[in-house]
């Protein structure tokens, strides 16, 4: 069995970069091997959210949006108002939906999931409160985001420090069931994704 990749992403360095629509901007956290900001299969992103306003078009892409600070938003998609979105709850909706955002008390910070649901399968998951917590995958991807304080991640027993707020990290395997296992000295508060390519 191949060895996993396993790269760390530090929230200082993820680069900032205008909304499609020019409205806010995102930093970008991570993207498919071989992808860009142009062109992705998918992408995880945090963007700052100052005033009520409409998202960018996606089309042909899945979306999954999760508030991660302030109070925060209420969706309407398609002409039909949504449930308030408060941190940590997830919602997700077709890419090439029209969104209008409203924030429910001041600026927000949001992370998304954007992918091609032709292409992968995606689940996306918190996980919040005292740890240790272990789960098992066959994913290709697994991210995970750290949205609290350091923390590590041991694959298949290597461990993996995540030591800063929102850093991220990306495990690339090719075959396998893996064990991962998240830690911390204080409560956990990560979330999740795991991606598997669809058959061609």
């Amino acid at each position: 069995m191949m060895q996993p990749e396993v790269r760390l992403y530090r929230a200082a360095d993820y680069p900032r970069m205008p909304w499609r629509n020019g409205a806010g901007t995102t930093q970008e956290v991570a993207c498919n091997p071989g992808g860009s900001t142009a062109a992705f299969d998918w992408r995880l992103s945090i963007a700052d959210v100052a005033q009520d306003g409409g998202f960018s078009a996606f089309t042909g892409y899945q979306r999954i949006i999760t508030v991660l600070e302030g109070a925060g938003i209420q969706l309407t998609v398609n002409g039909c108002e949504q449930a308030p979105l408060t941190p940590r709850r997830a919602y997700a909706f077709a890419g090439e939906a029209e969104v209008w955002c409203r924030l429910l008390d001041g600026p927000i910070r949001d992370f998304n999931l954007i992918y091609s649901p032709a292409r992968w399968h995606a689940r996306l998951q918190w996980v919040t409160g005292a740890g240790p917590w272990t789960f098992h995958s066959a994913a290709r991807s697994v991210l995970v985001l750290n949205a609290g304080d350091a923390m590590s991640v041991r694959v298949d027993a290597a461990a993996h420090t995540l030591p800063s707020h929102y850093d991220c990290l990306h495990v690339e395997r090719q075959d396998g069931l893996a064990e991962y296992r998240l830690e911390g000295a204080a409560a956990l508060d990560a979330c999740v994704i795991e991606l598997l390519p669809r058959a061609a």
